[in-house]
């Protein structure tokens, strides 16, 4: 009899260690199951969507930020429709109305001089206290501020052309000819104040545009950008590798 449940028990911890298995097999068949799934099911999401001109920020973001990209997205309405209106209201001033710009400072300055000078004479004629009239003077801060940034921008467009100039990249360097022979075109066409304010416009229309429909308009670039790098390769092969290279880029090479 002794013997005979020494013979069980190992078989009972051999059954009980096959049910064990099977059990652990089964969690970590499932388990690699799930993992599969989740990398299947992230693997689409991970995969880049192609943006316009390589953007990987939001529109937002891009715009700069803060209180500048809200008018420009229209976050607030009121505040960019009344930046437009002033701004269409000054280009009508001075492009239609052919107002000058000096003119326009003096008659503000004739018409609050005036207004501030009977309002004075009225108060301490009826009150017998002559009115206190603020003081206005320009922060020294944000004025530093805004030159340190103006400064920072300059430098950085000064370091773009010097690059550009450089001939190390000659794709850039016909981008900006285009782009600069393209600008003097529309110069020649309009005036600095009309095509202010036509850059001006276009910075409250298309980029709230671009952002309701960005799927469509991401989709549209994509194959218009492979279409042109398909172009540019064919007019690559056919006509820029056959002009000898600057010495800059030999340098670059070796």
């Amino acid at each position: 009899m002794a013997e005979h449940h020494e013979h069980e028990e190992p078989k009972g911890e051999s059954l009980l260690d096959k049910i064990s298995g099977k059990i652990h097999d089964h969690d970590s068949s499932s388990s690699s199951d799930s993992d599969n799934e989740k990398s299947s099911s992230s693997a689409p999401i991970k995969s880049k969507v192609f943006r316009l001109f390589g953007r990987e920020r939001p529109l937002h973001n891009v715009l700069g930020g803060g209180k500048p990209a809200d008018v420009f997205l229209w976050r607030n309405k009121k505040i960019s429709a009344t930046v437009l209106g002033v701004a269409t209201a000054v280009w009508v001033l001075f492009e239609l109305l052919e107002y000058h710009f000096l003119t326009l400072v003096c008659h503000l300055l004739i018409l609050a001089l005036a207004v501030l000078f009977l309002w004075s004479n009225a108060s301490t004629f009826i009150n017998k206290i002559p009115p206190k009239i603020p003081q206005v003077h320009i922060p020294e801060e944000p004025v530093l501020q805004f030159a340190s940034a103006l400064r920072l921008e300059i430098n950085c467009a000064f370091a773009v052309l010097r690059d550009i100039a450089s001939g190390r990249d000659l794709k850039k360097f016909l981008s900006v000819i285009a782009g600069l022979w393209i600008f003097s075109i529309l110069g020649s066409w309009a005036n600095f104040l009309t095509l202010f304010y036509i850059a001006f416009v276009l910075l409250h229309t298309v980029p709230v545009l671009y952002e309701k429909y960005e799927n469509h308009v991401d989709s549209f670039a994509e194959k218009a950008t492979a279409e042109i790098k398909k172009q540019y390769a064919v007019f690559d092969a056919k006509v820029l590798s056959k002009i000898p290279r600057g010495p800059l880029k030999d340098k670059k090479k070796d």
